[in-house]
């Protein structure tokens, strides 16, 4: 049976674990919110071309999650399954990204060839060490409550690293290029790379995995793809995090053309999402304590899923000079989406318990990597239709926008995240794993791995 220790997690090692999504989000912040506008405004690719290139590209590496899941879920090595990954993995990542912001003098297709060749490597290099990075989660304690503090912390890391990527990257640009764009980006992404491969090194060293399959478990991909078919509590969660990464992606896409051609206040962009972020990182950190206040992750999850789409609505009707309004249901809204994942990837956790508990077999990286894939789904798709909207409305990068162009960045905004979110908020309601059945499913696990021990003298 499945090797589970008991100890719980101390400060020191929850903190190591949510540097690993800090490392991570130096990269994904600065891909969703700030990838688009730099192919269009600083590298010269047209909306719909880079559109393209993001469909294509982060379509393939999409299909790549599951692979590297299992492909995890099988490793051997002194350090665990998971954890090497991280060490592994931490210097590609790093150069990966930075390669993607040196822009080379190249013609328009050779252009739009470099980007689809170092976009392809660095979701590679992300994939690689993301997607074991998401599974450690599930190993690191059998604790329900250890999983839902660890998972809060996690994403305090990843919105830290959101925070300093919407705070310091177009200031690191505009101070290290010298009014040359293209050689900002490069060094910035230089300084974000290597810090980076720093914090996914210490979320190596100071983490341990507690839970691992038993030596005698056979298993096999086939086996383990028609075993998440039939769990239902995954396929809610998926379902729920595609379509919220979807209003997420497009949100974060139209931020930067929101300010720079509505709102005619560019700067703007930066000081609006670091407030954002700053309230996301306070929704975070009250997870746990709306939790036990609204009863349960389940029930959480669905109040503020329905109550976060309301304050996206405000930015359909806002007018260019209501900044005190935008800022506000910004703060809100930020406020109330922040525990949004911490719950979900705590869930996705029992998920993988569920599994084993119905099968009698584990297989957490394939569970997280499958999450992953459907959360790339939403990001890849939600990157994509920002760019087709933008060029479907007539957008023109440096130019004077149409009112049809400002019509489609306001939705982008608006209805279209919030229609989003209203769609994520009813798939939720189809989840089945209250806090009653966790906790069945927790002892009976439990109670299974004791008989185990004591059948083989193990205990």
């Amino acid at each position: 049976m499945t090797q589970r220790t008991t100890d719980r997690i101390g400060l020191a090692e929850k903190f190591g674990y949510a540097v690993g999504d800090t490392a991570s989000n130096l990269y994904f912040q600065t891909f969703s919110l700030f990838l688009v506008y730099f192919y269009t405004d600083v590298f010269g690719l047209s909306a719909a071309a880079a559109a393209t290139m993001l469909l294509v590209t982060r379509g393939w590496d999409t299909f790549l999650d599951p692979v590297m899941g299992s492909i995890a879920d099988r490793t051997r090595s002194r350090h665990g399954r998971f954890r090497p990954w991280l060490l592994w993995g931490s210097g590609p990542f790093a150069v990966a990204g930075i390669l993607m912001f040196i822009t080379p003098p190249l013609g328009p297709s050779a252009k739009l060839a470099y980007a689809y060749a170092t976009y392809s490597l660095a979701m590679l290099a992300y994939t690689g060490v993301n997607v074991p990075y998401g599974a450690l989660l599930g190993v690191l304690s059998p604790n329900p409550a250890d999983r839902t503090a660890l998972s809060s912390y996690r994403f305090l890391g990843a919105q830290s690293g959101g925070l300093i990527v919407q705070g310091t990257l177009l200031i690191l640009v505009r101070i290290l290029g010298r009014g040359n764009e293209r050689l900002g980006f490069s060094l910035a992404m230089t300084l974000y790379g290597t810090a980076a491969a720093g914090l996914l090194l210490l979320a190596f060293a100071v983490t341990r995995e507690r839970i691992s399959p038993p030596r005698a478990q056979k298993t096999s991909v086939v086996s383990d793809v028609v075993d998440l078919g039939r769990n239902r509590p995954w396929l809610v969660l998926c379902a729920t995090s595609v379509l919220v990464l979807l209003g997420v992606s497009i949100r974060g896409t139209a931020t930067v053309y929101y300010f720079k051609y509505f709102v005619r206040r560019e700067a703007m962009a930066s000081t609006f999402m670091v407030a954002g972020t700053a309230a996301t990182m306070m929704g975070v950190a009250a997870t746990g304590s709306l939790s036990k206040l609204l009863g349960g992750k389940h029930r959480t999850l669905m109040v503020l899923l329905a109550a976060n789409l309301s304050s996206f609505i405000v930015f359909q009707f806002a007018g260019p000079s209501d900044v005190g309004l935008m800022y506000g249901a910004h703060v809100v809204g930020s406020f109330l989406g922040g525990p949004l994942f911490p719950l979900i990837w705590s869930m996705y956790a029992d998920a993988a318990d569920y599994a084993e508990w119905t099968t009698g077999r584990r297989a957490t990286g394939l569970v997280f990597s499958t999450a992953t894939f459907a959360q790339k789904i939403g990001w890849t798709v939600g990157g994509a239709v920002a760019g087709w909207i933008l060029a479907g409305f007539g957008f023109v990068a440096n130019a004077e926008q149409s009112a049809a162009a400002l019509a489609g960045i306001r939705a982008m905004m608006g209805w279209i995240p919030a229609g989003m979110y209203a769609v994520g908020t009813a798939v939720a309601y189809l989840y089945s794993l209250d806090s009653e059945a966790l906790d069945s499913v927790e002892a009976e696990l439990r109670e299974r791995g004791r008989s185990a021990r004591a059948t083989t003298g193990d205990e």
